[in-house]
């Protein structure tokens, strides 16, 4: 079930992110910090290259942008001084020229620039862009963070660092289109390739695996038929990790913004260099290997002991830990975070009337309810019989309410049926809530104590609430 709309709009106003703007011109500065406020954007400026590299390492930006042309360092020199420096390296930089010289572009691009562009700069492509980027970042460390979690407890190995060839879905709706970039491509990368319709890219690959990347035309026989392919790679749980790349003239403004918020990996221009291409799918490859390790390796942590055999859920060995790194990061960047005490309503009579394996199906539905109505950055575990904890990372107090009573509303709104089918149990839940970092000088299970106070009232006040717990700072 999607978030509504209101919540979704609150959230995405709070994680906006912190922006380095680096121009040595004043005016260029002022123009783009004037463009990102309105997008709810914090900025940070600087008018040189050290002193941006001084910046990135003691504030640690979500994005930079970052001009070629600058007096004391050039930009790309920057660039690369940022992605060799492990405290810096997994900023994402957006580069900028006044200059259209694909020589340029393309020593930008191999210093590892996530993007660059030509001014003047369009903003509503850029600003696309930028989210996409972010959104990207936040999902790559919300996963670090995991597989960070599970190392320090021993339960993960060292992840493998060997990755074999990449496969390659070119999707156009003119076999020789796919059939010419597919040659292009092929002398600056040494992976595989397949060539497919619209047709077969959505359909399962019976002798193998899904591409790991998808270059897609924006228009598969008409107007937008790109995009629409776009957003079903995205929604389908065999293809939503892989990387898309969508392909489009240089001129289409629109359709690029609106790939970028489908969930584009990349856009490529239909009239780029063949070079750039590959350079820009290899990075692609890249990025997907990366993810797909650290999937595999939170995947064999989940089967270790850090979740509850009943519900699949994480426990409470796996939550304190990563709890404590969520209020840790929220400290260092400034934002909210919220803890949820979930406690389900005369449980022990469910137990008592209709036997305890009833009482287990019941908990194993209550689990899925809360999982799909949660975002893939959010904690859920099991911590006791009938009680759960959940924390929102990068949320508001309004947010984190909104989600409080959807979660009780999805609990309530429908009975859960008994094993074998006969019959149904009504279920509610109670809910207390807090918001951190929580008082100065506080610990997460400070914060966990607030919203078990919470909870208390929620019960006393007749159950099936939200009660928000108020610290005494």
């Amino acid at each position: 079930m999607r978030a509504p709309d209101d919540e979704v709009n609150t959230m995405e106003r709070l994680v906006a992110g912190k922006v380095l703007i680096v121009d040595d011109v004043a005016t260029n500065r002022i123009v783009l910090k004037v463009k990102l406020a309105a997008a709810f954007y914090e900025t940070i400026q600087a008018s040189g290259g050290r002193e941006a590299l001084d910046i990135a390492r003691k504030v640690r930006p979500d994005l930079i942008l970052l001009d070629v042309e600058l007096p004391d360092l050039n930009g790309i020199a920057v660039c690369e001084s940022l992605k060799n420096d492990p405290a810096t390296s997994d900023i994402p930089v957006v580069m900028v020229t006044a200059f259209r010289d694909m020589n340029r572009k393309m020593e930008a691009l191999r210093a590892g620039a996530e993007e660059v562009f030509w001014k003047p700069l369009d903003e509503t492509v850029l600003l696309a862009r930028m989210r996409s980027l972010l959104r990207a970042r936040e999902t790559a460390q919300q996963l670090g963070l995991r597989d960070s979690t599970y190392r320090e407890l021993g339960f993960a190995e060292p992840a493998q660092t060997f990755a074999g060839r990449a496969l390659i879905g070119v999707v156009a709706d003119r076999p020789e289109f796919a059939l010419a970039l597919k040659r292009e491509l092929s002398a600056f990368l040494d992976d595989n390739f397949v060539v497919l319709d619209r047709e077969t890219a959505l359909a399962p690959r019976l002798n193998g695996p899904m591409p790991d990347v998808y270059l897609v035309a924006a228009n598969l026989g008409g107007p937008g038929e790109g995009l629409r392919l776009l957003s079903e790679l995205r929604s389908r749980a065999a293809t939503r990790y892989s990387s898309v790349c969508v392909i489009l003239p240089a001129e289409a403004r629109e359709a690029a913004a609106m790939a970028l918020d489908l969930g584009a990996s990349d856009l490529i221009e239909a009239s780029a260099d063949p070079e750039e291409m590959a350079l820009r799918v290899r990075t692609q490859i890249v990025r997907k290997q990366q993810s797909d390790r650290l999937r595999s390796s939170l995947a064999d942590g989940l089967r270790l002991a850090m979740t509850d055999p009943l519900t699949g859920l994480h426990n409470r060995r796996y939550a304190l830990p990563h709890l404590a790194r969520i209020a840790d990061r929220a400290a260092g960047a400034g934002r909210q975070f919220a803890v949820m005490v979930l406690d389900l309503d005369r449980f022990k009579s469910v137990n008592d009337t209709y036997g305890h394996p009833a009482g287990d199906s019941v908990l194993v539905e209550i689990a899925g309810r809360l999982r799909s109505n949660l975002r893939a950055v959010d904690l859920l575990a099991r911590i006791g019989g009938e009680e759960f904890l959940v924390a929102l990372p990068d949320t508001t107090p309004e947010a984190a309410q909104l989600t409080a009573e959807r979660l009780r509303r999805v609990i309530g709104e429908r009975p859960v049926p008994l094993p074998g089918g006969s019959g149904t149990i009504p279920v509610t839940m109670s809910i207390g809530l807090a918001l951190g970092p929580g008082r100065p000088g506080g610990t997460v299970e400070d914060l966990i104590g607030l919203a078990d106070r919470a909870l208390l009232g929620a019960k006393a006040e007749g159950r099936n609430q939200v009660t928000v717990g108020l610290s005494a700072a």
